[in-house]
């Protein structure tokens, strides 16, 4: 057995038909300067066969309909322009690889990680520049028959939801369907386009040492914390709601800044129901369509408080959602929501559970495990994913503290 990844072979997979050559131009949310970056994760599939062709194929089919992934950012060389995208049907990096191992062997992928995650994830060419790529995959198979697909997507073409509904779309065309499940739509124009605030400086990323961590929470002690919060407030809670307010209060006692020092948490929403009277009705936009949501309060309240009362804040924030982006969309704003400040007082938490990964089946089911890897060392990350299979519950993967503050936060994040 070698726990060794042997790449095979490594070339552009282009758009099985031909497809248009526009320039095509991104929305303000998706020109953020901060999505400009590459979104990483590897999805274990426990079987499969003949994978790397399959989904080779597949991918290309999809492409005629998702021809932008194929196509290059262009980057903005006048004052007054934007990054655009160029359809020029060159294609998206494909690699195929091979390990010597089963993935039983490798516990399939479960934290720790016995197989680095920089074998598992598409290599560029020395000479290439991966951030004009949108999109970049390899498909990784192993001795049982079960595949890894490593994914890389440049954030500023799609988010989460957009990723997610490709990935499903080649996943379809895998499975030899004879349509998509929903025909994607470009539509950039129609996200709201506020009048810009004055440029303010530049956002500082600080260098923190932040370290890895990555605990489940039982459905038992998510259910037990719902029911406390109905008997609070008559209303029901989000299994999310749960797992940020744990995340959240964990790191604020874990840290011990001063008592009333500003402590925030920050997740981004999906606004798409927002824009509902815009958007196509089919649900195939597949852009960056989500607001910044920030929940403000001090060390000492979020501390002292219960941890149902920490989800009534985060849900009190929620509740504000609509009348928030609304706002924004008519340039009704004193601080622009997607210009991030990057401070050792805010935690930014993912939500990988929702976005469409865990139903993309090739052919042979879906997957038994995704493990996301959006870290830096600039911001404090929080992502809420799901324990491989057969476990159940949810798993917070972090790197949100500093090395004097890890033992706390462990403790903390295990005392329900």
């Amino acid at each position: 057995m070698s726990l060794s990844v042997n790449r095979t072979a490594r070339y552009y997979v282009r758009p099985s038909e031909p497809t248009p050559e526009d320039t095509l131009y991104l929305s303000v949310i998706d020109r953020v300067a901060g999505l400009r970056h590459m979104v990483r994760s590897l999805h274990v599939f426990k079987r499969g066969h003949e994978a790397r062709r399959v989904i080779r194929e597949a991918l290309s089919k999809a492409l005629v309909k998702y021809y932008p992934f194929a196509g290059r950012f262009i980057d903005p060389v006048g004052e007054n322009e934007e990054v655009r995208v160029a359809c020029t049907g060159d294609g998206v990096w494909f690699v195929e690889a091979e390990a010597g191992c089963s993935l039983e062997d490798v516990k399939y992928l479960d934290h720790p990680l016995m197989i680095s995650q920089d074998e598992l994830l598409p290599e560029p060419d020395p000479d290439m520049n991966a951030l004009t790529l949108p999109l970049m995959l390899q498909v990784t198979e192993f001795t049982c028959g079960g595949f890894v697909v490593g994914l890389v997507s440049v954030h500023t073409i799609a988010d989460g939801l957009g990723a997610g509904q490709l990935m499903n779309a080649i996943g379809a065309m895998a499975r030899g369907l004879d349509k998509l499940p929903v025909d994607p739509t470009w539509a950039r124009e129609l996200i709201p386009n506020p009048p810009k605030l004055p440029q303010g400086p530049s956002p500082e990323f600080p260098s923190f040492k932040l370290q890895y961590y990555t605990t489940d929470l039982s459905p038992a002690d998510i259910s037990k914390t719902k029911a406390r919060y109905f008997e609070a407030t008559g209303q029901r809670c989000s299994t999310f709601d749960v797992s940020i307010a744990k995340a959240w209060q964990a790191r604020v006692r874990a840290i011990r800044l001063g008592p009333r020092e500003p402590v925030h948490v920050c997740f981004f929403a999906n606004t798409r129901h927002l824009l509902q009277e815009v958007l196509p009705k089919d649900g195939g936009f597949y852009g960056n369509c989500f607001y910044t949501v920030t929940v403000t309060s001090t060390t000492e309240s979020v501390s002292h408080a219960e941890l149902v009362d920490v989800v009534r804040m985060i849900r009190d924030e929620k509740a504000r959602l609509p009348a928030r982006f609304a706002q924004w969309a008519v340039g009704d704003f004193k601080e622009d929501p997607y210009e991030l400040t990057f401070s050792y007082n805010s935690l930014f938490v993912s939500d990988w559970t929702r976005l469409g990964f865990l139903e993309v089946d090739y052919g042979w089911g879906s997957p038994v495990h995704v493990i996301p890897f959006a870290y830096y060392q600039f911001m404090a990350v929080a992502i809420i994913g799901a324990p491989p299979e057969p476990k159940k519950g949810v798993r917070i993967m972090t790197q949100c503290v500093e090395k004097e503050h890890l033992l706390a936060f462990q403790q903390e994040m295990k005392a329900f």
